[in-house]
């Protein structure tokens, strides 16, 4: 009997539409899901501990095989809400940023947009844990997933990397992708793509779910969450990654 696929994916909020549709689905006979967050995702993709997952696509350079074998993603066609630069003062006069540790994708794009697009002269702080509320004067903090839905009723300047992309580029901006290591079966593959499909033509299900407090998930699922990986989205993401080499 063949091993089972190792699936990992992220336990964000905004992965909930694509994660709804694998319980009883005929796919899991054949599939072992885990969660954690993205980074450490990423790195158990590269290091081969997982054979499918859910990761930034910052990490695609770094593996030595790779397939995007899903229909679907963790996109933006303008702004995505939950991947944001928060500051107490305008953009042109924050002296340091505090990295968000969970996402190599939303780092990477912080700094193309700083570098190219807003044209700042700052310096970057990594963190390890919460920082949020380091988050004053001319400090800001690069906040991602649901911590930054959170953020958004605090900070009262907020820079959305989806929308700021689209503006520097005219291009979507795909932040995670489900990306195998190895080749796989086109019947998984098949299997993989309907259960993904699922919560999406669900999300009032979905919805009813996941409450939060601080944003409207439908609106959140629907106008900032864009799921299907588009051609316009592709090349947004080549776009992007061209900027990593």
């Amino acid at each position: 009997m063949e091993r089972k696929v190792k699936v990992a994916a992220v336990s964000y909020l905004n992965t909930k539409p694509l994660l709804y549709g694998f319980r009883g689905h005929n796919i899991l006979r054949s599939m072992e899901l885990s969660l954690d967050y993205p980074a450490k995702i990423a790195r158990q993709l590269i290091d081969r501990e997982v054979d499918v997952a859910l990761v930034p696509v910052a990490i695609i350079p770094k593996l030595e095989e790779y397939h995007i074998i899903a229909d679907f993603c963790i996109g933006a066609e303008g702004p995505v809400a939950s991947v944001c630069l928060f500051s107490e003062v305008p953009l042109q006069e924050i002296k340091r940023i505090y990295l968000d540790y969970q996402s190599r994708t939303s780092v990477a794009l912080l700094k193309i947009l700083v570098r190219d697009h807003w044209k700042l002269s700052v310096e970057f702080i990594e963190t390890t844990g919460d920082y949020q509320d380091k988050i004053k004067g001319t400090d800001a903090g690069l906040v991602i997933g649901d911590r930054a839905l959170a953020q958004r009723h605090i900070s009262p300047f907020i820079y959305d990397l989806g929308e700021a992309w689209l503006r520097f580029t005219s291009l979507p901006f795909v932040f995670a992708a489900w990306i195998s290591n190895r080749p796989l079966p086109v019947e998984f593959i098949q299997q993989f793509n309907d259960a993904n499909s699922i919560g999406l033509n669900n999300l009032p299900a979905v919805v009813a779910e996941n409450s939060n407090p601080w944003f409207d998930l439908t609106a959140y699922y629907t106008q900032n969450i864009s799921y299907r990986l588009t051609p316009a989205k592709r090349q947004g993401m080549q776009r992007f990654l061209g900027y990593l080499v």
